[in-house]
């Protein structure tokens, strides 16, 4: 009696360590985006990157999608293969999940031939919004201390009117705010003017953070405030920590196992090189696979990006890179080029309320 007494009193005080490891009261968000379901991806990444994701025992998955990556133009249907993959990896392990629609995600278009069309298979595996938006494929879901709003970028409307007396609400009940689109709104990557457009409207908002997929690849701006006539003011952090209030942090996450595509820059993309003060915005970039960890209780969202390396097997089918012949790549890195395989983190960020 007297030892399993003591093994009951360890396993709690176990409970409690890790609990308080993690932050008093923290819901566990694990996100990811632009996963590698379908022909055209790095499936040994994805496959890396899901396995990673399912240690870390998370309350919630937020997928900021394009799930399925498929070979065919124009196809007619959505093979049950996909679909199946996908509730096995990114819908089953997880208490809750919330999912975006990406473009590969939506039937195919003469601009995105090769669009899956598979969306409405793959919406039912998600958990759903507690509050829909006016549009399909947008609304609000409280998970732990923070709201997450959804906008459909398929097209773009100002989402002001309906989101921002939920920001308001929840606001008033001392919850982060976290909004998730599938394009981002600022991006290193294949820069798109947005800033008197989307940018504007988001960061009006004043959410803490906005997370986007659709970039292959990691990038996370420094908060900056609301835009004024095309200008905006950042609050740079070395260390990566920062105050809630002192703006709005943009993340896009596209690395969960679509295939990498060299920042513009890189390629020496004029018009899509983005301009000095993007740049001056930007904390970090890299290309490789990875997922975030978000930890949120009531006085921090703590934040830790997972870099995933995989052994590269010069005899194997698959291959990282977009284009993987094209000459440019001779000179741009992976970030895990001279890594060892496995997983580890990147970087971490947080955001703290006083």
């Amino acid at each position: 009696m007297r030892w399993f007494a003591i093994k009951i009193i360890f396993l709690l005080s176990l409970a409690i360590f890790v609990s308080y490891s993690i932050g008093e009261g923290a819901t566990r968000i694990v996100v990811v985006g632009d996963t590698g379901t379908g022909e055209r991806a790095y499936a040994p990444g994805f496959m890396a990157v899901q396995k990673a994701m399912r240690k870390q025992n998370a309350d919630a998955l937020l997928h900021l999608g394009d799930f399925v990556y498929q070979p065919e133009f124009f196809p007619t249907s959505c093979p049950d293969r996909y679909v199946k993959e996908i509730k096995e990896t990114l819908s089953n392990p997880y208490p809750i999940k919330l999912f975006i629609a990406g473009d590969n995600d939506l039937p195919p278009k003469k601009w995105k031939p090769k669009a899956s069309g598979c969306w409405d298979k793959i919406d039912p595996l998600d958990s759903g919004f507690d509050t829909p938006g006016p549009r399909a494929m947008e609304g609000t879901r409280v998970i732990g201390n923070a709201i997450i709003g959804v906008i459909n970028n398929y097209p773009w409307r100002d989402p002001t009117s309906w989101l921002a007396p939920r920001i308001m609400e929840a606001r008033e009940k001392g919850m982060w705010v976290i909004l998730a689109v599938h394009e981002p709104a600022i991006t290193t990557a294949w820069y798109l003017e947005k800033r008197n457009t989307v940018l504007k409207q988001l960061n009006a908002l004043k959410p803490d953070l906005v997370l986007a997929g659709n970039q292959h690849s990691y990038e996370r701006f420094h908060p900056m405030s609301p835009v004024e006539e095309g200008v905006f003011e950042i609050v740079q952090s070395v260390s990566a920590q920062y105050r809630s209030g002192e703006g709005t942090m943009h993340i896009v996450s596209g690395g969960g196992g679509a295939t990498f595509k060299p920042f513009a820059d890189q390629q020496n993309k004029g018009k899509h090189i983005a301009p000095k003060d993007v740049f001056n915005a930007l904390a970090k970039r890299a290309l490789m696979n990875h997922f975030i960890t978000l930890d949120v209780s009531k006085k921090k969202l703590e934040g830790k990006v997972w870099r995933i390396c995989v052994s590269n097997d010069p005899d194997d089918e698959w291959d990282p890179r977009w284009k993987a012949d094209k000459n440019f790549w001779q000179s741009i890195p992976l970030e895990c080029d001279g890594k060892p395989e496995g997983v580890s983190v990147y970087e971490t960020f947080s955001l703290s309320r006083q």
